[in-house]
């Protein structure tokens, strides 16, 4: 049975379980303290961080790789798109949400992170969403009418924009209505901790 070492609050451990719930397979979650890792943690991950996915002699690490494993040992239903370029796309945005997005979600994250570099991190991600937003008044999701592994990424970042203080302004409305589709997802509510419902009010 695959095992999910996933931190109760970490956006990254939220994509992992999302993915879980969606495939409706049988799985493990241990809930990890990331404010204070177990020691074993570090010998699975060398950067000592959630998640971490263990089935049998394989572990692996780094959201993006666990969720596209998982896809592929379970394919159905499929979140990467079949076509290979396609999905060759699909990961291509991926990459860039890491690059313009998600990097701004580890700075969010930071305890230690000053007001003015949470600040910058909270306008880099209300533009970079405000970019987007125009996409969802012609689709349902990212790639079009079919869930994907694009609108697994963004998800834990869209539950949290209230948390992380991100203003909400017009253009963005959207990508509210977006986020409630993924919201109302069965898998979705099922992935959510208790820390994770607490974020929204």
């Amino acid at each position: 049975m695959m095992k999910l070492y996933s931190g109760t609050s970490c956006p990254f451990s939220h994509r992992c379980r999302i993915v879980l719930f969606e495939k409706g397979m049988d799985f493990e979650i241990l809930d990890v303290d990331t404010h204070s890792m177990p020691e074993d943690l570090a010998v699975m991950n060398p950067y000592n961080e959630v998640p971490v996915l263990v089935e049998r002699d394989l572990t692996l690490y780094e959201s993006n790789i666990i969720n596209e494993y998982i896809d592929e040992r379970f394919p159905h239903p499929q979140l990467m798109p079949a076509d290979p370029v396609m999905r060759a796309r699909a990961r291509l945005m991926l990459f860039n949400f890491e690059r313009e997005l998600f990097v701004h979600m580890k700075t969010l994250e930071d305890g230690a992170a000053t007001k003015k570099t949470l600040d910058a991190a909270r306008v880099a991600v209300r533009d970079s969403l405000t970019q987007i937003a125009p996409l969802f008044a012609k689709q349902k999701f990212m790639l079009g009418e079919e869930f994907s592994m694009l609108d697994v990424a963004i998800a834990p970042l869209l539950w949290r924009l209230e948390h992380y203080g991100i203003e909400m302004t017009k253009p963005l409305v959207p990508i509210l209505k977006y986020a409630e589709r993924l919201f109302s997802r069965q898998a979705f509510i099922d992935s959510l901790t208790p820390n994770e419902k607490a974020m929204r009010k």
